[in-house]
């Protein structure tokens, strides 16, 4: 490890395409990230309680309910809800598979870092951000990695 007053060795700087191709793989995953989180816990509270309301939304999400109605909105254009009047949210079948595979590449990550010996407090915390950012090469790699112990 260097010292403090060493310079960090740093590696070349790769091919400009490659290395710009990290970074719009991260933009994609932030974008992606608010719409499964949203998709995920619809599902989430469906299967708990058979309804999924702006209300419960915004209150689970920590947000105000004008920033669920907005994103409900985009939900609805994208294909991946419904709504009924004076009832709940819906999930279409587009939205059941999204929430499908964010809930697989949750319980993965969550696994491999509780494999880790990370506690199951923090393993769901961190489990939350990672799963949008993952690549599927690292979450098979994760998945090998659990099951040769």
């Amino acid at each position: 490890m260097p010292s403090k007053n060493s310079p960090v060795r740093r590696l070349p700087l790769p091919d400009a395409e490659i290395h710009s191709e990290g970074f719009r793989q991260q933009r994609e995953a932030r974008r992606g990230a608010l719409v499964e989180d949203y998709v995920e816990l619809i599902a989430d509270l469906i299967e708990d309680g058979n309804e999924a309301r702006q209300v419960d939304i915004a209150a689970r999400l920590g947000v105000a309910q004008p920033t669920v109605a907005k994103m409900l909105t985009r939900l609805c254009a994208d294909g991946l809800v419904s709504r009924k009047p004076y009832r709940g949210v819906f999930l279409t079948d587009a939205g059941r598979k999204v929430a499908q595979e964010s809930r697989i590449r949750h319980q993965t990550v969550e696994a491999f870092l509780r494999s880790l010996g990370v506690s199951a407090e923090t393993a769901r915390i961190d489990a939350e951000g990672i799963e949008h950012h993952v690549s599927a090469e690292t979450l098979e790699a994760f998945r090998k990695a659990m099951t040769a112990r």
